[in-house]
């Protein structure tokens, strides 16, 4: 029996997953050796990641790079509370982050502040100038708290599967 899992009615099956572990773990596998490795032939495989593709479950196929060998070591947890909340205010905050270079992720959260940015930058005062541009400039902004990292201890970017999260209670056939 082959578990498919369904989400937003997109439905991966057993040979998605494996394709997608794969690539996670490496994406510039030739098609081939990704064929090889979830045990299908080459034009199915290509089939598939098209497919995967062009559903969005394959957003994008990237090279992570260690900010830090880059020049950019300083990381930066920044929690954002906005003075009005209204969807254009909070649409407004959004466009300004997302267009800042040294904003690497940007999410709107709820249950507390309004935004969490992950900001990566040379040092404090690269930092400083980025408060500057993004916060202090813009006149919504009512609280800026940063938290400094100051050790890494797990980044990862792997998506599994459901049934496979702890406490799900789903199994694999």
């Amino acid at each position: 029996m082959v578990n498919m899992d369904k989400t937003d009615g997109i439905v991966l099956d057993d040979l998605d997953w494996r394709i997608l572990a794969e690539l996670q773990d490496d994406a510039a596998l030739t098609n081939h050796a990704l064929a090889a490795r979830v045990f299908c032939s080459p034009p199915t495989c290509l089939r598939r990641v098209r497919r995967l593709t062009a559903l969005g479950v394959i957003q994008s196929v990237v090279a992570l790079l260690d900010p830090a060998q880059v020049g950019q070591p300083l990381t930066t947890i920044v929690e954002v509370t906005l003075d009005v909340q209204t969807m254009e205010q909070l649409d407004a905050f959004e466009r300004r982050a997302v267009a800042e270079p040294a904003v690497v992720q940007c999410y709107r959260v709820s249950g507390g502040p309004d935004f969490v940015v992950i900001v990566i930058a040379a040092d404090m005062s690269a930092y400083h100038a980025l408060v500057a541009r993004l916060f202090n400039a813009a006149a919504n902004v009512r609280n800026v708290r940063s938290f400094f990292s100051v050790h890494r201890a797990k980044f990862e970017t792997r998506v599994v599967p459901p049934e496979r999260l702890p406490g799900s209670g789903g199994t694999r056939a």
